[in-house]
């Protein structure tokens, strides 16, 4: 701390620990709100799961664990460019056409594009009926539901009428009862249920009912949405957007306490120096470190049962490659930014696996990304950058230890992505890096348990995403982050829905900063 001390100021309005990008959108509503706003991180660079850092080799721009921004494309912070993002901060995305392929073990590959008629076009080489029944899906999610899902992103009020009650049946049933009733050929429940698994949760489970439509949905709006150089980039605007407000980020910053009067936060404590704090604290880090950082009297009793109801979810593993170029699936070398392997019975064994402490290598749900195939300014010179996602167990069974078993589950996935694609072989791979779950924690301390989505919560018997408030008893102390609603992703509404709850404490109005929804 002593070189980074004479940066940290003795005063702030607003203080938010965590510079990942949710806290980051707080921060710049709350700036641009013309409140005096410091971030403070832990680590020494911004955007913790939205980093972009070279893993494998130089030159090689690889996203460490975010790499499509497709939730937040419907955040009216992205939508409206209501902190100027895009216009302002040079912000840009691409929305890629394919939005993702399943290449097939027979060498076809399904390719859904971002448009609903070429994709149930697609569909219907398989099934008349279900692209049918795609059509009818994504009709009725674009003509209510996704309006409903809106509000209960943004954690606002539903009105009360059928949509909305049409809307939580459909949350409160499970996503791979969804699939199963809803299409019939094999081939096309695999593709639904693999984009339904994108969010990292068991789509047996009840509450992921609306997964299948809103996933859909999302990809054939937006592709598999790209941030031009990497996701870094939009870390890196919302810096932008909070020091033209004149707000203030320091890393190297690790937050040691919150300390209270007795009642209510006036300061954090970074090391031996104290910002006092005039307004409020954003806490962005994990819900469950919180209880242990207040100083000057008891943790509440919220932070506490926050702390006792979170547990980790699935969690992650990652496999990334420098390559000599880029992917081609199926006899004509269709190149595409993500791809999806595996299906229906072969994703539940994997889960199922995964309890049991089993890597799967059989047939697991994979996630394949090449994003250089349209973006290649994230390589300098030629080449491509690759990169597996999976699920896979934190404790190994039998004993086993990740450091010396990820490396060959790691080219086993490698091994099983090639067989469905052209440039993957020996000559094509210039350097790989395999992240274990273990590894994913170390990467980023925030990713406790291997889970890079904010994990989930058991509250009253029911698993839910994220917790459900931001504010706290304490007074002053607000949250944000993947551990709060509506959890995990790039969409940015925790941080969004944050700012709100900031402001309407303070007694300022949300809707200078922000839109109503």
């Amino acid at each position: 701390m002593t070189d980074l001390e004479p940066a940290l100021p003795d005063h702030a309005d607003v203080v938010v620990v965590g510079a990942g990008h949710n806290p980051l959108v707080a921060a710049s509503y709350l700036a641009r709100a013309g409140l005096q706003v410091l971030v403070l991180e832990a680590g020494p660079t911004v955007g913790g799961n939205t980093r972009t850092e070279q893993l494998t080799l130089p030159g090689y721009a690889h996203d460490s664990c975010s790499s499509a921004h497709v939730l937040i494309q419907n955040n009216p912070l992205i939508r409206d460019d209501e902190l100027g993002l895009v216009a302002e901060h040079g912000l840009r995305y691409l929305t890629t056409d394919p939005a993702v392929v399943m290449p097939q073990p027979d060498g076809d590959v399904l390719v859904m594009r971002p448009d609903l008629e070429a994709t149930a076009a697609e569909l219907s080489r398989w099934s008349e009926r279900d692209a049918r029944a795609f059509e009818a899906m994504v009709t009725a999610w674009r003509t209510g539901l996704g309006a409903a899902h809106g509000r209960w992103s943004s954690h606002l009020p539903q009105p009360d009428d059928d949509t909305t009650r049409a809307y939580f049946a459909l949350r409160n049933r499970s996503a791979w009862d969804v699939v199963h009733e809803t299409f019939e050929h094999p081939v096309v429940r695999s593709f639904v249920l693999w984009l339904a698994m994108a969010t990292v949760q068991d789509p047996r489970r009840r509450g992921t009912g609306f997964l299948p439509s809103s996933l859909s949905v999302g990809r054939l709006d937006h592709g598999w949405t790209t941030p031009v150089g990497g996701s870094q980039a939009l870390p890196d605007a919302l810096v932008r957007v909070l020091t033209a407000h004149g707000g203030q980020v320091v890393c190297d910053a690790a937050v040691t306490g919150l300390v209270t009067d007795g009642e209510r936060v006036v300061a954090v404590q970074v090391g031996a120096h104290s910002v006092a704090v005039g307004r409020a604290v954003v806490a962005g880090g994990h819900l469950t470190q919180l209880a242990d950082q207040v100083v000057g009297r008891e943790p509440t009793a919220d932070l506490l049962a926050a702390r006792d109801a979170w547990r980790p979810g699935l969690s992650v593993l990652a496999v990334h490659a420098a390559l000599t170029g880029d992917l081609g699936y199926g006899e004509a070398g269709v190149a595409s930014a993500a791809a999806g392997l595996g299906t229906t019975d072969g994703m539940a064994r994997h889960l199922d696996r995964c309890v049991a402490g089993e890597p799967d290598a059989d047939d697991p749900w994979l996630l394949v990304v090449n994003q250089t195939s349209v973006d290649p300014s994230r390589v300098d010179g030629s080449g491509g950058t690759f990169k597996i996602l999976t699920m896979a167990p934190w404790d190994l069974a039998d004993g086993r230890d990740w450091a010396t078993s990820k490396d060959d589950y790691g080219a086993a996935l490698v091994e099983l992505v090639r067989r469905r694609c052209a440039g993957l072989g020996a000559a094509d791979v210039l350097a790989v890096r395999t992240e274990s779950p273990v590894d994913v924690a170390a990467h980023n301390p925030q990713n406790l348990g291997g889970s890079c989505h904010g994990g989930e919560f058991l509250i009253d018997g029911e698993v839910v995403a994220g917790w459900q408030r931001y504010d706290t008893d304490i007074p002053g102390l607000y949250l944000t982050g993947s551990t709060t609603h509506p959890g995990g992703s790039v969409s940015g509404r925790p941080g969004r829905n944050a700012a709100r709850a900031v402001l309407t404490g303070l007694g300022m109005d949300p809707l200078t900063v922000m839109g109503p929804t």
